[in-house]
């Protein structure tokens, strides 16, 4: 269990100049809308106890520079709940933000709906959804920090609804209370770590890091771009693989410069997006996140030369809708020798999962910037590159099938793997000819830029 600061205390954490919002009032039956007997001896006990008349605290604030709006949960206050008059104040924090062009941080930490209320209770989370759907829309950003703890409609709206999350170390985080749990439920699976873990959470931040990491989260998130993001610069061979499979053997070798390495060289410093928020991961198969070049943000979905889960897939998904609705540039890396195609992988939708990439890459209005940096493998590479926008390394290719897959299913033996490799046509000048690639001083000297074809 982490510490449970109070909301206020919280808000100094992260901020040096918070300044609280007008918050509407309204008449209030005796005892709430059900007349639950004691409820307003509660709610007076509770405002003694903590110096709040209700549950959330809502104000703006400069975050490392960054003014947001924030959204902080008094856990003292009747456990964080959500009743009529919380939703009342999420609803003017979240019209403030979108009047005013802000990006929306909620500190949550509460315990669901409040029994007191009813169903007048449960259905704020509807008007909570609501109101952080017309903030996405306006394409503005929302950071959630979960706190101690983060559970029921709290988690399910504010928290997990979220763009990015961020977790406090040890928090207790999931849809279902402790008083509500199974009895022989595993305790460590509501847990921040837990979250993370399954791919619903990006990031645990200690509570002395919160403000930096969530600094640079919001400096990234809320500097729009409409130009594409430059091409990287090839860091391994310089020189055109002479035959198909010198191409091949290049690509694969354990010595060319990997997704990592493309990063740190591009850029000044990024922030991982993390998981697909459908219960996986894929760290070893795909990277995503945010960063800056040049002075303005880029967000990276890179294969890193294994083969690429569904996961991997779907979080590329989401980090470039994410990055499309919050208008700001993508690069993609494509290394991979093809999709995951065990068993797991088909039970875990790996088609599904690589179609609704292809979907969004087909459709996306932001614009994508994609390089091969090493293998090329058929469906589960093409997935992440962008049509018309596509350039390669020396050291890379793209085939429609692996040589020696393709050798196999011509019914050739291993003596014509080679032979195969160079009527596949998959080195980087062959592709330039093709018109799936374009080309450049950068990649193939002395070519100027040449434009493929609109479709790959």
């Amino acid at each position: 269990m982490t510490d449970r600061r109070s909301a206020r205390e919280f808000l100094a954490l992260v901020t040096d100049d918070f300044t609280e919002l007008p918050h509407p009032e309204g008449l209030a039956a005796p005892d709430g809308p059900l007349g639950w007997p004691g409820y307003d001896a509660a709610r007076a006990r509770a405002a003694e106890r903590t110096g709040e008349e209700e549950s959330v605290v809502c104000g703006t604030g400069h975050v490392a520079g960054v003014r947001a709006v924030l959204v902080a949960f008094e856990f003292g206050f009747l456990g964080g709940s959500l009743g009529r008059r919380t939703g009342d104040r999420l609803e003017a924090a979240y019209a403030y933000a979108r009047a005013h062009r802000l990006p929306v941080v909620p500190l949550v930490a509460t315990g669901g709906s409040r029994m007191q209320e009813g169903m007048l209770a449960l259905t704020q989370l509807q008007r909570v959804a609501r109101e952080s759907a017309l903030t996405r829309e306006a394409g503005l950003a929302q950071i959630a920090v979960v706190r101690d703890p983060a559970t029921g409609g709290g988690w399910a709206t504010l928290g997990a609804g979220a763009d990015v999350i961020l977790a406090l170390p040890g928090a207790q985080v999931g849809f279902a209370g402790s008083r509500v749990r199974p009895p022989d439920a595993d305790p460590s699976a509501y847990t921040a770590e837990a979250q993370v873990a399954a791919g619903s959470a990006d990031a645990v931040v200690p509570a002395d890091e919160l403000r930096g990491t969530l600094g640079r989260w919001l400096r990234l998130l809320t500097a729009p771009s409409g130009d594409p993001a430059p091409v990287p610069g090839p860091l391994g061979a310089r020189d055109l693989p002479a035959t198909g499979w010198d191409a091949v053997r290049r690509a694969r070798a354990p010595g060319r410069p990997r997704a990592g390495a493309y990063l740190d060289a591009y850029f000044t410093h990024r922030v991982a997006l993390f998981g697909d928020r459908c219960g996986g991961t894929d760290p070893d198969g795909m990277l995503c996140g945010f960063g800056e070049h040049a002075g303005r943000t880029v967000a990276y979905a890179a294969q890193t030369g294994t083969a690429t889960g569904p996961a991997g897939y779907r979080t590329a998904t989401r980090l470039i809708r994410l990055a499309e609705r919050l208008g700001i540039p993508v690069l993609t890396l494509v290394d991979t020798p093809g999709a995951a195609n065990d068993a797991a992988a088909e039970r875990q939708g790996v088609g599904a999962a690589i179609a609704e990439l292809f979907a969004v890459m087909a459709s996306v209005r932001t614009p994508v910037t994609t390089l091969v940096i090493g293998e090329g493998g058929s469906g589960g590479a093409l997935a992440l590159a962008a049509p018309g926008r596509t350039w390669a390394t020396p050291d890379s290719y793209f085939s429609v099938i692996a040589p020696e897959l393709a050798a196999a299913i011509l019914k050739r033996g291993p003596a014509e793997v080679e032979t195969t490799a160079d009527q596949l046509r998959l080195r980087p000048q062959d592709l330039a000819e093709l018109g799936v690639i374009r080309t450049g001083d950068q990649m193939f000297p002395g070519t100027g830029d040449r434009r493929s074809g609109e479709r790959m």
